[in-house]
C-alpha cells in the first residue's frame, strides 16, 4: 500500500529529472572553493535574493546558527520569536556554541513581531546587560500556519533593528512558499534583511541542504563558522546540482502544494471530530484540531490505512508537498473521514 505522507515537506523525494542533475553534477572541493556546481548555486541563490553572496550549509538549522554566530559575539543577545523555529527547534545552538543570550517575544497570530516590543526589548548600553546584537524573524511562519510575511512586515522590524545598529536575520526555510503565495519576488521579501537562509529541501524538493546569503563580508565570516561547525563538506556539487534544479524548476510548482493544502483543508472541515480555520491556510501547511477521541489512536489507525501525519497531540499539521497529487488528497480525505466516523461509533 502506498503511504501518503503528510508528516512534513521534508519527506519530499527528488524528481527523476533532479536525480539526473545530481548524477551529472560537476564537482570539486568546496572547502577550497573549487566546486563549480556549488559556486554556481551560491551565486544563483544570492542573485535570486538580491544579496551579494551565498554559502551552502547542510541544513536550515545550520544556516540560522551560523548567522547568529556571525552577528552575535559571546555574551551578546538575540531577539527572536517565542514560537519561532530558532527558539523551539534548534536546541539552543546559539547559546550552547556561541554563548549568545536569547530574548523571546510572542508573535501575533500572523507570525509577526511587534516593532514596538522589539524596540522595548533592546537593552540599553549598560554593563549590567548583554549587548543586543540581532533580531530574527521567520518567513513563512510555521507555528502560525505557514503565514507569509510581507515586505512591509519585514521592513517594520528591520527599521527598528537598524535604527539601533542591530542586524536582522530572516529564517526563510519556506521563503519561496511566501513568495509564491504573495506573488512577490523573494528578493523583495528579504530586501531589508542583513542575512537570510532558505531550505533547498522541503517544498523545493532537494534531498539536503540550505543556502545562507548576505554581504561578501558576512559570507566570509560565515564560511569560517561553517568550518568550525564541521560543515565543510568537500564535493557538495552532488547536492548543489539538486539545489540549482530546484531554483530553476520547482519554485512556481509550489503553487500546486498550496492548492492541495486548500483542497485538503476544505475536506477536513466537513469531517466530524476535526476543527479547522480555513482562513489560516495560506501556503502548504494545514493545521487543525482533533476535537474528539484519542489523537494517538486515530493517528495509528490512519497510518494503518496509508495516511501518515497524525500525532499524540490534539493539534495536527498536515503538509502537502511534491509527490502528493490532488487524487492523493482525495484518497486521504476518504480514509480520514472513514476512520474518524468509525472511531466515533466505537
Amino acid at each position: 500500500m502506498d503511504v501518503i505522507n503528510f508528516h512534513s515537506d521534508t519527506a519530499t523525494l527528488p524528481s527523476p529529472e533532479m536525480r539526473q542533475a545530481i548524477f551529472e553534477a560537476e564537482m570539486g572541493d568546496d572547502v577550497m572553493g573549487d566546486d563549480p556546481t556549488a559556486n554556481r548555486l551560491q551565486e544563483m541563490a544570492a542573485d535570486v535574493l538580491g544579496k551579494e553572496a551565498g554559502l551552502i550549509v547542510s541544513s536550515g538549522t545550520m544556516g540560522n546558527l551560523v548567522a547568529a554566530l556571525v552577528h552575535c559575539g559571546r555574551g551578546d543577545e538575540m531577539i527572536i520569536g517565542e514560537l519561532s523555529h530558532m527558539n523551539r527547534g534548534e536546541a539552543g545552538g546559539a547559546s550552547v556554541l556561541g554563548g549568545a543570550a536569547i530574548k523571546t517575544l510572542m508573535e501575533d497570530d500572523r507570525g509577526r513581531l511587534d516593532p514596538d516590543e522589539v524596540k522595548d526589548a533592546i537593552k540599553p548600553d549598560n554593563i549590567h546587560y548583554p549587548r543586543t546584537a540581532m533580531v530574527a524573524i521567520e518567513n513563512t511562519h510555521n507555528a502560525t500556519g505557514g503565514t507569509p510575511l510581507t515586505p512591509e512586515d519585514t521592513k517594520a522590524v528591520a527599521d527598528v533593528a537598524h535604527e539601533h545598529d542591530l542586524k536582522l536575520h530572516v529564517d526563510g526555510a519556506r521563503l519561496f512558499d511566501a513568495a509564491v503565495a504573495l506573488e512577490t519576488p523573494a528578493a523583495e521579501l528579504v530586501r531589508d534583511a542583513d542575512s537570510v537562509s532558505f531550505c533547498l529541501s522541503k517544498g523545493l524538493g532537494a534531498p539536503i541542504g540550505s543556502v545562507l546569503c548576505g554581504t561578501h563580508e558576512f559570507v566570509d565570516r560565515a564560511r569560517r563558522w561553517r568550518k568550525i561547525l564541521g560543515g565543510g563538506m568537500r564535493q557538495v556539487g552532488v547536492f548543489a546540482a539538486a539545489g540549482i534544479y530546484a531554483l530553476e524548476h520547482n519554485v512556481d510548482r509550489l503553487a500546486e502544494d498550496h492548492a492541495n493544502a486548500r483542497r485538503l483543508a476544505k475536506g477536513l472541515a466537513d469531517i466530524p471530530g476535526i476543527s479547522i480555520d480555513l482562513d489560516r491556510v495560506r501556503t502548504n501547511l494545514v493545521f487543525f484540531e482533533v476535537t474528539a477521541g484519542d489523537p494517538a489512536e486515530l493517528a495509528r489507525k490512519l497510518e494503518e490505512r496509508g495516511v501518515r501525519g497524525g500525532s499524540p497531540e490534539r493539534r495536527w499539521r498536515f503538509v502537502p508537498h511534491y509527490g502528493i497529487t490532488p487524487d492523493d488528497v482525495d484518497r486521504a480525505l476518504d480514509v480520514i473521514d472513514s476512520v474518524f466516523r468509525e472511531y466515533a461509533k466505537s
